[in-house]
């Protein structure tokens, strides 16, 4: 009788759900990983190019080169901008994915306490059942003494 309980397919899909969750909130959290390590690939990248300029500080330096090394700077930190907003979009896409997991989470926990509670409820039929039957089979055999004695 349990296994035909249409709330146990509602139970399949919502543990099918929030596994799809789970996979895509994973996948959202590997894609913010990767954005985050580019962003700081780029830091990095500027912080050397800065070193090799100030390991020739002293040293003359050509105003074309200067000028040059100035522009590529700006480029690098255009790139670091635009990869800080990557970043922002990837982290807001992991927040939705995480929310969306623990709605999803939540359903399947509430279809297993509905599943709980019938199956509890069941049980409690089922011992009520066998107590009355306990009960009916005491009186009759005290009913039987009580004839077989009296006679």
């Amino acid at each position: 009788m349990a296994t035909k309980d249409p709330l146990f397919t509602v139970l399949k899909l919502a543990k099918d759900a929030e596994e799809q969750a789970a996979l895509k909130l994973k996948a959202a959290q590997f894609e913010h990983q990767k954005r985050l390590n580019q962003l700081q690939a780029l830091r990095d990248y500027r912080l050397d190019y800065m070193r090799q300029l100030a390991a020739q500080q002293g040293q003359p330096i050509r105003a074309d080169y200067y000028q040059q090394f100035h522009r590529f700077v700006r480029q690098v930190d255009e790139a670091i901008k635009q990869q800080l907003a990557v970043v922002a979009e990837a982290d807001r896409q992991k927040q939705h994915r995480q929310q969306h997991w623990m709605e999803k989470q939540q359903k399947r926990k509430a279809v297993e306490m509905l599943l709980e509670k019938k199956a509890l409820q069941r049980q409690q039929r089922a011992d009520k059942q066998e107590q009355k039957l306990i009960d009916e089979f005491a009186a009759q055999q005290f009913l039987r003494r009580k004839l077989t004695n009296g006679i």
